[in-house]
């Protein structure tokens, strides 16, 4: 698991443990922590944030169209409308956003590299303040300029971390677009299964919103729960705080429905 190392260190240092410390500090945890973060970690953030949108969205549908009285057709035709709508646009958001701070890092980065190249003396005064700002004083200082402006790379890393606060997006728009489009649809699905279901099985449509109930509230706690990946709160806390707001959100769906319902 992604978090595994983190979650080992801090138990570490809740129970003042350096034995466990250490453990989590090793060489081979750490390298197992980087590749696991390289392979896929990038993209939880969108996929657990795209299935609790989907859930909640699809699921305050369902709730004030049962509050309302309306028939299962409504149901199913609304129901899959903000699935795939909401889903397309939740996605195009996911793409534009990460595409715009990827081209806003790469104009950064070239504006620094283009400063480095043509005006290093004032880049070097830069670094040198970035460092004194961190409390390194006289020889030292000195030292650290030096050693930071004699790699072009880690020049340039230093000036958009540090002076500007710009991290390199490693994740890419298509895919993290994907991640959310598809986590909002398999979430999203599960309050309308029972409403699909009762179409085979007519008699089953008495019990299609209480199903609904149930198959969310499940889904929602364990994807509420899978947050602690990228909250870093407990998994339990994490599922209960996404199944209140899942409830609030819904109750009051079903509630402005049954305010309505006069009205159709």
């Amino acid at each position: 698991m992604l978090t595994e190392r983190l979650d080992k260190a801090r138990e570490a240092f809740l129970g003042k443990d350096l034995e466990k410390a250490k453990a989590a500090h090793s060489e081979n945890s750490i390298k197992k922590h980087l590749e696991q973060h390289k392979r896929g970690g990038r993209y939880i953030g969108d996929l657990v944030y795209g299935a609790l949108d989907g859930i909640i969205t699809t699921f305050a549908v369902v709730s004030g169209v049962a509050g309302a009285s309306l028939s299962s057709a409504i149901v199913l035709i609304l129901g899959f409308a903000n699935l795939f709508g909401d889903g397309i646009s939740m996605a195009i958001g996911n793409y534009l956003s990460t595409k715009s701070e990827s081209e806003f890092y790469k104009r950064e980065r070239s504006r620094e590299e283009w400063e480095v190249e043509n005006y290093p003396k004032g880049e070097i005064a830069e670094v040198r303040a970035i460092y004194s700002k961190k409390g390194f004083r006289g020889k030292q200082l000195e030292q650290m300029v030096k050693l930071v402006t004699s790699n072009r790379k880690v020049w340039i890393d230093t000036m958009m971390s540090e002076e500007l606060g710009l991290i390199e997006e490693t994740k890419t728009p298509l895919r993290g677009a994907s991640s959310t489009f598809f986590a909002f649809v398999v979430a999203g699905f599960t309050p309308l299964i029972p409403f699909v279901l009762s179409i085979a099985f007519p008699s089953f449509l008495a019990y299609a919103f209480a199903a609904s109930i149930v198959l969310t509230f499940v889904v929602l706690y364990v994807v509420g729960a899978f947050r602690s990946y990228v909250t870093h709160i407990k998994w339990w806390k994490s599922g209960l705080e996404m199944l209140i707001v899942g409830s609030l959100a819904a109750g009051v769906a079903y509630m402005v429905g049954f305010a309505l319902k006069g009205i159709v």
